[in-house]
């Protein structure tokens, strides 16, 4: 049976090759998406509506802000619903594992995670802060983020990692991320614009209407990368100790 509920995958893996050799050639200007009339508007009028930069950050975080507000949503949820889970199966199974192992951290690892965490961590800064400028952004941003807290927990354990960056705070910090893109759309429309219209900042803000919106998208990479940080840590913890939030490596 498990041969067979592989034929279908096969199959539409080699149709998705078959169907690839179609596809325009990387970076053709000829193709049909670059010849098309909305992405001929994004590329004359971005840098003139947002004054930002990077193109990619102004169609996902402006012109497409409802998209990217409700993407981050979905992570929210998405990890609610697993620790959730998890929580219940630990409810229904509170026997622990004879079997595991413990072994002490190994001191080179430890001091060299001590070295390279700081790094990482400033990086994931620059990342998020420079997403409207440069390659990156809030989601990016929070992956890296969220992975130094891994890398302390895979270096020495899950609850050196946790006094760190406790699951009470996680869930807090991912919830604060989706307050925060929520709260600058409504905002918006308290100064008369519709929702996620950022240019009605222009209000609040000693700026231009463009210059609004260009930092209104760097507030709302800080919300998404606050939500996709906790929820990628909150995620490793508790599938890592598969619920019970103690050492699991």
């Amino acid at each position: 049976m498990k041969f067979l509920s592989l034929i279908p995958v096969f199959a539409i893996g080699a149709l998705l090759l078959l169907a690839a050799k179609d596809f325009p050639e990387w970076g053709d200007v000829q193709s049909p998406a670059s010849q098309s009339a909305v992405s001929k508007h994004f590329i004359g009028n971005t840098g003139v509506d947002t004054e930002v930069p990077n193109m990619v950050t102004a169609v996902l975080a402006d012109y497409r802000g409802f998209d990217t507000m409700f993407e981050t949503v979905v992570v929210f949820i998405a990890g609610m619903a697993v620790l959730a889970i998890l929580k219940g199966s630990v409810k229904g199974n509170a026997v622990r594992k004879d079997h595991e192992v413990h072994s002490e951290p190994d001191l080179i690892v430890t001091n060299t995670v001590r070295l390279i965490v700081p790094v990482i961590q400033i990086f994931a800064f620059y990342v998020l802060a420079h997403g409207h400028v440069s390659p990156g952004g809030g989601f990016q941003g929070g992956v890296v983020m969220g992975a130094s807290f891994i890398l302390i927990a895979l270096s020495w354990d899950l609850e050196t990692a946790l006094a760190r960056f406790p699951m009470e705070r996680c869930i807090a910090v991912a919830a604060l991320g989706i307050v925060i893109y929520g709260g600058i759309g409504l905002l918006s429309m308290f100064l008369g614009g519709e929702f996620l219209d950022y240019a009605e900042l222009a209000e609040v803000l000693p700026v231009s209407r463009e210059m609004a919106r260009y930092h209104a998208m760097l507030g709302v990479e800080i919300g998404v990368g606050f939500t996709v940080t906790a929820i990628m840590f909150a995620l490793y913890a508790n599938l890592a100790s598969e619920g019970r939030l103690k050492e699991a490596l």
